[in-house]
């Protein structure tokens, strides 16, 4: 038998119990609900992100008293309010300089500096090419929120993703394109640990030690519904390889066991398909005539100028291989779009595998999140002894995601999914039956002899910080394949 998820020590770093946890799909919801939280702030406040852009906004406060709109006047206003609050926002610091000419951006910064009470860093701790992505807010160790969403610009977005919808606008009042994200609230001790993490960071980055929230008091948003109480949360992290510094790789661990473990289904959102080690792993599965199945969201192709180029042809790369294993026709990658056919960008980082394990955070499938880049996800597992009764929520939030995609209701999807046995099937015979929202399959695109290269070669992806400078004579998007593909040919 099987020994408990959690059992491994190197698939997480914290085990901890949440007196509640909140899954907060897109980013209305989720600035609402942060906004809500600081508000209840009285000595600390940790924002640890990839970005962040001072000029969105954060939503209507229900009265005058809840501040301005703004995230840049907002966290000024907070200060001002409460002399005992410091507020620290950590931000990587490639691309930052690039930012401070965002609108009217160096000004609010230049507010935040001269402010005593809030502390702007720019966090260089970190590899040459690589990034710190994790994606954190922590309140008085009272509440912390951890999962994909950046407090940036082309974030915010409703569940519905209406093609126009009037309030999907840049900070310069521009629309942006529809966009699909997903974080956590949590509360207890696990949020306590969230902020012995935060002061990890900090003290990486600058070398001050700074001592926990003493002042234990409810921070929770009061209109947010909990999706668990009193469960126990897994934190894993990815920290790369440095100088004096040991890398972690918690998890690249807990993806490998969570793929190993699946007996029925994989459902899973991700930004990216381009990690050797996760398409192996999932490889294996595809060749047992029992193994699971598994569904895959991406968007169609990877934002920004490069991404495309590094991330798209290995995904392509990877699916042909896959496709050739998968004889049995338990893989699928789709798409998400919206009524009129927009496309609807996956910046979520979510994976529920049965009705037992859901794992959310700021980690993709590609290779920087498993070796080069920060990362944090927690993972919440209905085997772990301290949880209990936890299955059916795990399948609610699993069909209510895709219930999202597929413009239909949870108990839909429910229903069909207990007909026929196949989350396959099930979304097969949901997708495009009506108008609305649906999901698109994914299409083998051409690629050229540079791209082939590029993604072969892992050159835009590195494995990590030793990888960069790896011979090209070493790389292989496909290492370690050679005896599952010789297989698969035989049979």
């Amino acid at each position: 038998m099987m020994s408990a998820l959690l059992e491994r020590e190197q698939n997480h770093w914290r085990l901890e119990t949440a007196e509640r946890f909140a899954f907060i799909v897109d980013a209305a919801d989720y600035f609402v609900a942060a906004r809500k939280a600081m508000l209840k702030a009285r000595h600390s406040i940790y924002l640890i992100g990839w970005d962040f852009d001072a000029r969105i906004r954060l939503g209507d406060g229900e009265n005058e008293e809840d501040g301005p709109e703004k995230l840049g006047d907002f966290i000024v206003w907070l200060a001002d309010r409460t002399p005992s609050l410091e507020i620290r926002l950590l931000r990587w610091d490639t691309g930052a300089f690039k930012a401070m000419f965002r609108g009217n951006t160096l000004a609010t910064i230049l507010r935040w500096k001269w402010h005593k009470q809030i502390t702007l860093t720019l966090d260089g701790a970190h590899p040459l090419a690589g990034s710190h992505h994790q994606k954190i807010v922590v309140i008085d160790d009272c509440i912390a929120f951890c999962g994909g969403i950046d407090m940036t610009a082309g974030r915010w977005d409703r569940r519905d993703h209406l093609d126009d919808n009037p309030d999907r606008l840049s900070p310069d009042g521009e629309p942006h394109d529809p966009w699909h994200d997903a974080t956590s609230a949590f509360d207890g001790a696990a949020a306590r640990a969230m902020g012995d993490l935060a002061r990890k960071r900090w003290y990486a980055a600058t070398g001050q030690r700074l001592s926990p929230a003493d002042d234990q008091h409810d921070c929770w948003p009061g209109d947010l519904e909990p999706t668990f109480e009193n469960i126990r949360l897994a934190i894993a992290r990815t920290r790369p390889a440095m100088t004096d510094v040991e890398p972690v790789h918690e998890i690249e661990e807990m993806y490998l066991d969570l793929i190993s473990r699946a007996k029925h289904w994989i459902y899973a959102e991700s930004q990216y398909f381009a990690s050797r080690r996760i398409a192996h792993a999932i490889a294996r599965r595809l060749t047992e005539e029992n193994g699971p199945e598994i569904v895959i969201l991406n968007p169609f192709s990877a934002e920004g100028w490069l991404e495309p180029v590094a991330m798209d042809s290995a995904r392509a790369r990877l699916m042909e291989a896959l496709m050739r294993i998968d004889k049995y026709g338990r893989l699928r990658l789709y798409h998400p779009v919206t009524a009129g056919g927009a496309e609807i960008y996956v910046h979520a980082k979510v994976m529920v595998v049965d009705d037992v394990y859901l794992r959310i955070g700021s980690s993709n499938f590609n290779n920087r999140s498993l070796r080069l880049d920060s990362e944090c996800d927690v993972i919440l597992a209905a085997d772990d002894p301290g949880n209990n009764d936890v299955e059916r929520r795990i399948a609610e939030l699993r069909n209510d995601l895709i219930a999202e995609h597929l413009d239909t209701e949870a108990e839909t999807v429910a229903a069909l999914l207990q007909e026929n046995g196949s989350l396959i099937a099930t979304m097969e015979t949901l997708r495009g039956k009506a108008p609305g929202r649906t999901l698109v399959p994914f299409e083998m695109p051409e690629l050229n002899g540079v791209e082939e290269w590029l993604a072969d070669n892992e050159i835009l992806d590195p494995e990590g910080s030793d990888a960069i400078f790896e011979p090209l004579s070493r790389r292989s998007l496909f290492k370690g394949w050679r005896g599952l593909l010789r297989r698969h040919r035989r049979t």
